[in-house]
C-alpha cells in the first residue's frame, strides 16, 4: 500500500490494497497556524486535547485552539529560545525551558508567570510527573557545568513554591546535551536521552543508573525525541542516524526500528491506531537548492507492529522539529523551521487504512 500527499492546501492520499488494486482517496485539508517569528522546537496538546501548546526560538510559548487553529494567546516573559513545554494534569499550569537558563511556570488562562527555576545552563526539557507534584528539568552543558537532570517539587500553592532541587543526576558525558528527559510509570523511573546517543534509566528516588541501551541495538548518533506512550508501557525515540525505535519502559528492550532517509527531529505515537509518525528532513544549511521537496521535510506515518512506512504528509517548507497527536488520536499537528504549525484534522478514511 502506498499513500501519496499532493497540494499542502488539500492533502490527498491514494491509498492501494496490492491484493485488490482498489484506490481510495480522501482529502484532508491543513490548518496553517502562523505565530511564531522563527522555527517550532516543540508541540503538546493538554489532556483533554482542546488546547495546542507551540515553543520556539521566538522566546514566546504560544497557545491555540486544537479544533480550529485560533491563537488563545502567548506567555511573555522569556529571553531567549523555548525548547520545550509541559501541561499539568487539569491544563492549570505550563511550564517551559529555554536558552536563557530558566525554567518557569505559568498559570495556563491568565498567562501570568508564576515561578522562575534559575540555572546556569540553558534548559533543554521539561516533564511533569503523574500528579503533577514533579517537575523533572534537563541542562545543558555549559561554561564549566555538565549536562544534567534535576527533579524539582512543584507546590500547589505558587507562593510556596521554591527553587532548590531533589534530586540532580550528572550526565555520563556532561559535555553532551540531554535532548530530553520523562517521567517513567508511576514517578518511580527517569527516561533520558541524549547526544551521547544513549537511553538511559535512573532510579527517581536515590538517583542510581538503573539500566542503559546495549550499544549493539541502539541508536548510533544523536536522540533528538522522546515520546511516551498513552499507558507509559513503551516509548519512543528519533536519532540522527535516521530511525526511530520503540522500546520497553520498564526493560529498556529494544521492541521496533522504523528506518527513513533523513534524520529525525520529532517522533510521536497515536493513542488510538498502531501508527507512529517521525519528521525531521536535511538541515537547512545543508540543503542547497529551492525546492522544499530536496530536504525531504515530510511527516512519515509508519505501521507500529509491521514497521512499514505507511503514508506521509508533505507541506513544510523545512525540517519538521516538532509532532503531537492529539489525545483522542483524531488529529496531530506539526511545527517546523518555517515557523508554522500544521494542524491536520484526519477524515474517516484515514481510520481504515489498511496493508
Amino acid at each position: 500500500m502506498t499513500i501519496e500527499c499532493v497540494n499542502p492546501e488539500g492533502l490527498r492520499f491514494n491509498q492501494m490494497k496490492s491484493s485488490s488494486h482498489q484506490t481510495l482517496e480522501t482529502r484532508m485539508r491543513p490548518i496553517l497556524m502562523k505565530g511564531h517569528e522563527r522555527p517550532l522546537t516543540f508541540l503538546r496538546y493538554n489532556r483533554n486535547g482542546d488546547l495546542l501548546f507551540s515553543c520556539a526560538k521566538d522566546h514566546t510559548p504560544t497557545v491555540w485552539f486544537a479544533d480550529n487553529g485560533e491563537r488563545l494567546g502567548t506567555y511573555r516573559g522569556h529571553s531567549g529560545a523555548v525548547w520545550c513545554c509541559d501541561i499539568s494534569r487539569d491544563s492549570s499550569r505550563l511550564i517551559t525551558g529555554s536558552a536563557d537558563q530558566t525554567a518557569k511556570l505559568w498559570d495556563v488562562k491568565s498567562g501570568k508567570e508564576l515561578f522562575t527555576f534559575k540555572f546556569g545552563a540553558p534548559a533543554r526539557s521539561v516533564d511533569f510527573s503523574v500528579g503533577d507534584h514533579l517537575a523533572v528539568i534537563t541542562t545543558d552543558h555549559f561554561v564549566g557545568t555538565s549536562s544534567a537532570i534535576h527533579v524539582k517539587r512543584i507546590a500547589e500553592d505558587p507562593e510556596d513554591q521554591v527553587g532548590d532541587s531533589v534530586l540532580v543526576l550528572q550526565s555520563p558525558d556532561g559535555k553532551k546535551k540531554i535532548n530530553r528527559a520523562v517521567w517513567g510509570p508511576l514517578n518511580q523511573t527517569i527516561v533520558s536521552g541524549g547526544e551521547d546517543a544513549a537511553i538511559r534509566i535512573w532510579d527517581a528516588e536515590t538517583g542510581k543508573l538503573l539500566k542503559q541501551s546495549d550499544e549493539e541495538v541502539g541508536h548510533k548518533e544523536a536522540i533528538t525525541s522522546l515520546c511516551k506512550a498513552a499507558d507509559d508501557s513503551h516509548f519512543l525515540t528519533g536519532s540522527h542516524d535516521k530511525t526511530a525505535k520503540l522500546w520497553d519502559m520498564r526493560t529498556l528492550t529494544l521492541i521496533k526500528t522504523y528506518t527513513t532517509v533523513v534524520p529525525v527531529n520529532a517522533v510521536a505515537m497515536s493513542p488510538l491506531l498502531n501508527h507512529v509518525v517521525l519528521g525531521g528532513g536535511q538541515d537547512a544549511s545543508a540543503v542547497t537548492t529551492t525546492d522544499h521537496r530536496a530536504g525531504k521535510f515530510e511527516a512519515k506515518f509508519y505501521d507500529t507492529i509491521l514497521q512499514e512506512e505507511i503514508g506521509g504528509v508533505k507541506g513544510h517548507f523545512g525540517p519538521i522539529n516538532a509532532l503531537a497527536f492529539s489525545p483522542d488520536g483524531k488529529s496531530f499537528s506539526s511545527g517546523g523551521e518555517d515557523g508554522y504549525v500544521r494542524l491536520h484534522h484526519f477524515d474517516s478514511n484515514y481510520f481504515n487504512i489498511k496493508i
